[in-house]
């Protein structure tokens, strides 16, 4: 997970659902135009705005370190700089090639099934608690090989992970702070019992596979573990819940959309990646300048932090022609919400393949969902990632 400062979260805390959900995008925009490499002197940080910056920043680990602190326990394979990151990564990838998703794909089909099944018959449903939460949630706890049951347990410390204060005072950051501290204790705990039970009762997933595992003939730490599995949980949970509502959003702004791949479901794959591009999951990435650089006139020191805004990138002009607008069908998308080099996003290919079956059975169960006209935006109040806490939808008929 990206470093949560208190600089951080206190400089783009939004304060009502309106704004966290369109006036960041008013604010990239701006910032492009005006100061798309800007330095807080406060907070010490750099915010970086334009895609070409930041696709360059991301793909120069020479220059631009991941590996920062981390609060609690052992860094994760995102806090991490090679060499450490290519041995553990190169490990954890082995539950993600194409050969493992294709044995994936009937488990992910049949969990999406039952989940629309339940749906099936109502006038309203939400879509992120009937089916954007908990699909993700379900086949991450298959592929860690950790119990549904737990899955509220999942749900809390996943949101507590990617949670931004209340609002911007001292106190609402001590309690968010603290309430983080508690999660990732129980958390740990949690995939501590599961590591020492599956140490005598190995079975084919992740944790089993982990324990196995070596590098240079040393066993992983238990520490390193639980890090990888609070990795999992939280980046399996959130992205894919945030693609799959998001998506949906852009796609119902415009009813025509649904319609568009309900009979062209040929067309599905392009409208995520549109999803993903437009209201991007993570919105932003973290790094530390490993040496002096100079952007755009910019000198930027070493040592300094410094934001990528992903989700600025994704609608700079220069990058996309009509940026601002949802085209479902758009070709090429070179967006960058699953990052790029060697930290892109080992779960892409999985939370691609959930969004696509979720989208082909949700199209062929409901042949037209609205939006409610008293709906009221409830985002998740987070700097960095985003989507909605909930998305009431109704049903209408042929």
């Amino acid at each position: 997970m990206k470093q949560n400062t208190a600089g951080f979260f206190s400089r783009h805390t939004f304060s009502t659902p309106e704004e966290n959900w369109n006036g960041r995008f008013e604010w990239y925009d701006k910032m492009r135009k005006t100061s798309p490499i800007t330095y807080n002197e406060e907070e010490k940080c750099w915010d970086i705005f334009l895609y070409e910056d930041i696709e360059a920043i991301i793909k120069n680990k020479e220059v631009f370190s991941s590996q920062r602190p981390v609060q609690q326990g052992e860094p994760n394979i995102l806090s991490l700089d090679p060499p450490r990151h290519t041995q553990l990564r190169s490990l954890v990838s082995k539950a993600f090639t194409p050969r493992e998703l294709n044995l994936w794909k009937p488990r992910i089909e049949q969990i999406t099934e039952n989940l629309i099944d339940d749906m099936k018959g109502k006038t309203t449903f939400d879509l992120i608690k009937d089916l954007a939460y908990p699909l993700p949630v379900m086949v991450i706890a298959d592929i860690l090989g950790v119990p549904e049951e737990d899955m509220g347990d999942f749900k809390r410390w996943s949101d507590l992970l990617v949670a931004g204060p209340e609002d911007s005072s001292a106190e609402a950051l001590q309690r968010l702070q603290k309430l983080r501290t508690q999660s990732i204790t129980e958390m740990d705990t949690y995939f501590e019992e599961i590591i020492k039970y599956k140490r005598t009762h190995p079975k084919e997933d992740i944790i089993s596979i982990l324990i196995d595992a070596e590098i240079e003939g040393q066993k992983l730490t238990d520490g390193e573990i639980v890090s990888f599995c609070r990795l999992l949980l939280a980046a399996g949970n959130e992205t894919t819940t945030n693609l799959i509502g998001n998506t949906l959003y852009g796609l119902l702004e415009e009813p025509s959309h649904y319609q568009e791949i309900q009979q062209n479901p040929e067309h599905i794959t392009l409208a995520i990646e549109e999803g993903l591009r437009y209201r991007s999951p993570v919105q932003a990435l973290h790094r530390i300048a490993k040496e002096d650089k100079e952007i755009r006139g910019q000198n930027i020191r070493k040592g300094d932090s410094v934001t990528l805004w992903i989700g600025s990138a994704n609608r700079d002009e220069n990058k996309f022609e009509n940026a601002d607008q949802f085209i479902i069908n758009r070709k090429p998308n070179p967006h960058l919400s699953f990052g790029k080099g060697i930290h892109f996003c080992l779960g892409a290919p999985l939370a691609r393949m959930e969004g696509q079956i979720a989208f082909e059975q949700l199209t062929k169960e409901f042949s037209k969902v609205c939006i409610p006209h008293n709906f009221e935006l409830l985002p998740i109040q987070s700097a960095f990632v985003f989507g909605l806490k909930e998305f009431p939808l109704e049903v209408q008929e042929h």
